[in-house]
């Protein structure tokens, strides 16, 4: 057995009375994060925050800007939920430093952290406006994209319209038997000059059936919008969450389907910093690409020049709100005219493939010769198949694409019978030649694909991956956003603003630190 005074003596007695204690700032180290966090904190302006305060009743109350600077603080060490806030207020030195060892409780933080949306959205402009005047941020190229993180409602809690019903009519059923029970107990009650009171049960019955109402009305919408979209909802019926009712079942970036949100952030490529974020409550987050750059204008005084997103995010519309914006947009986009190494590419479309080409016309998933072999000549308002037949304009359709509605125009070639490429060409249902249609869009949509199709296009567009999806990773996986504490669109949209937040600040705090050290170094002399 060793010795007991082999061993190392601890640094303090806990029993011993110090006449010299260590201070609170001499626990945390120079360089340690929080101390660049609460700098750029306390430089930015808190006077939209303070106005919130009545100032007339009660205890001071903690300055704003220790509460925020706690709860952007912990997003960062992947701390988020109020009561792990509070106990790391209590015991963990970084934390009691950061609120100069102020107790804030978990109730403080809850409905803090709710409250001041619109001073939220200041403060988020604040430190990209301040990450702009270092250079942080330029604008020159910024990325979109959005992800899926889980709603606060279990994937288990929820129901379809059939199963709705039933619970509705038990729900109804118990509530008129407790209500004739009630009715009994009154007249009892009523003889004996006695006051009768709604009893508890009856009430939160009452709040059940009225949720559930509502939920069995989401329900029969979803399955409305499946049968107009040709899904029978009695096969395939749509499945609404009754824990948040603003969320939307979503497949999971992982697989399977769950209650979820779809979070976007639009990144800047310079340093990484999101200049923009959002949640939308539908799978499609394209509708947001537009606003997205409007919001950009907004806090940072500007338009960004160049604007990259996935191909889920390509449509005709998307690229004309850019185009509109004079913002050049960069996402796939495939050209539907002919490309080089088509056959069908030719000076004169009148003339026909020579049939030892035919091979190599490109083909749909069909098996049909592809829209790309159809020339389009703008002067004439015709196409051309690849035998050189006109297709004319032969009428207009409506069509509705992503809730809007777009006016789609049919070309038709009136020489099919008999035609040698008809088999390759025509599809089972064809019955009157074949039609190729074509929106407003469709001009939009061939200057996108010219400007992806070249190398400086695919130079820029490449960056995509690692401007976009690291900001993602970095908020899902360090800061451990992968499910909102909150419910409700409304708060799970300010959840989000806190998470991009602190993203921005502490990366503008680790910017700040950096060059603090450079610049220390070449004081010394140490960098060269």
């Amino acid at each position: 057995m060793a010795t007991s005074d082999y061993w190392a003596d601890p640094p303090m007695d806990r029993y011993r009375t110090r006449v010299y204690s260590p201070t609170l700032d001499s626990l945390i180290s120079d360089r340690d994060p929080v101390r660049f966090v609460d700098e750029v904190l306390s430089g930015l302006d808190w006077s939209e925050w303070e106005a919130h305060y009545e100032r007339k009743v009660g205890q001071p109350p903690i300055h704003p800007r220790i509460v925020a600077a706690a709860i952007l603080y912990g997003m960062y060490r992947g701390i988020r939920s109020s009561r792990k806030l509070e106990e790391a207020c209590n015991y963990r030195f970084d934390f009691i430093w950061l609120v100069e060892g102020r107790r804030i409780d978990h109730t403080t933080f809850s409905k803090f952290r709710t409250k001041f949306h619109e001073p939220l959205k200041s403060l988020f402009r604040q430190i990209g406006r301040t990450a702009m005047v270092m250079g942080l941020i330029q604008l020159g190229v910024v990325a979109f994209d959005g992800t899926r993180v889980k709603a606060n409602n279990s994937r288990y809690k929820t129901r379809t319209a059939k199963t709705l019903e039933e619970k509705l009519g038990a729900l109804d059923e118990l509530f008129e038997q407790l209500t004739a029970e009630l009715n009994t107990t009154d007249a009892e009650q009523a003889a004996e000059g006695s006051p009768t009171k709604l009893p508890e049960p009856l009430a939160d019955l009452q709040q059940r059936r009225e949720r559930i109402r509502e939920a069995l009305e989401r329900a029969k919408a979803a399955d409305e919008a499946r049968r107009q979209q040709g899904v029978d909802p009695k096969k395939n019926p749509a499945q609404v969450p009754t824990t948040d009712p603003d969320c939307h079942v979503m497949p999971n970036k992982e697989g399977g389907f769950a209650p979820n949100y779809t979070p976007v952030a639009t990144t800047d490529a310079t340093c990484g910093f999101i200049v923009d974020g959002d949640v939308l409550a539908e799978i499609n987050e394209g509708g947001a690409a537009a606003v997205s750059v409007d919001r950009i204008e907004e806090t940072f005084g500007r338009k960004p020049e160049k604007f990259l997103t996935d191909g889920g995010n390509n449509s005709g519309q998307i690229i004309e709100q850019m185009e509109t914006r004079g913002v050049e947009f960069y996402a796939p986009v495939e050209s539907s005219q002919p490309q080089e190494g088509n056959p069908a590419k030719r000076a004169d479309p009148t003339q026909p493939v020579p049939e030892s080409e035919w091979p190599k016309l490109k083909r749909n998933s069909s098996g049909q010769l592809d829209k790309s072999n159809f020339v389009y000549v703008p002067e004439e308002d015709r196409y051309y198949c690849p035998m050189g037949h006109p297709m004319p304009l032969e009428t207009t359709k409506p069509e509705r694409r992503g809730g809007v509605r777009v006016s789609k125009r049919v070309h038709r070639c009136r020489d099919c019978l008999g035609c040698p490429l008809a088999t390759a060409c025509l599809s089972a249902k064809s019955k009157h030649g074949r039609t190729i249609t074509r929106d407003r869009h469709e001009p939009a949509r061939e200057r996108t694909a010219r400007r992806m199709a070249s190398e400086s296009g695919r130079k820029i567009y490449n960056q995509r991956p690692r401007i976009a999806e690291t900001t993602f990773g970095i908020v899902k996986s360090v800061m451990g956003l992968r499910q909102f504490l909150l419910r409700g669109l409304a708060k799970v949209k300010t959840e989000w603003l806190w998470a991009v937040t602190a993203f921005n600040l502490v990366k503008l705090a680790r910017q700040i630190a950096i060059l603090r050290a450079d610049s220390s170094l070449v004081a010394t002399g140490a960098g060269g």
